[in-house]
């Protein structure tokens, strides 16, 4: 399937999964007061939205504790963000609060509606 430009044209996503934490207040007190603020700092960082995702129909807990979509203009500008004092930055922060695991994904998106 190739991604349909949105306006503009095609965007490089990076969608991170956070595995459930065992502390998740804790995890969400550094996610919401450190690596947020720290992440949005990132050069060439033109979007950046997170969601916590709720129960599966059937109830079950989800098997991500949150979710975070960052977009950047290109695949060399995220590249380049993520090379700066800010991007070493907020991947080492990654150790501080991520310790049940972390996914990240990337790749080129557009809109589909």
């Amino acid at each position: 399937m190739v991604p349909i430009p949105r306006r503009g044209g095609l965007v490089f996503q990076v969608t991170v999964l956070y595995n459930q934490p065992e502390d998740p207040a804790s995890f969400d007190e550094h996610y919401d007061g450190v690596h947020a603020p720290l992440a949005a700092t990132i050069p060439g960082l033109e979007r950046y939205t997170v969601s916590r995702p709720g129960p599966g129909p059937d109830g079950s807990k989800p098997p991500y504790h949150l979710v975070a979509v960052m977009e950047y203009e290109s695949e060399a500008a995220y590249g380049a963000g993520m090379s700066t004092p800010e991007g070493r930055a907020t991947r080492a922060d990654l150790a501080n609060f991520a310790t049940a695991g972390v996914t990240v994904m990337a790749g080129p998106a557009g809109s589909v509606v």
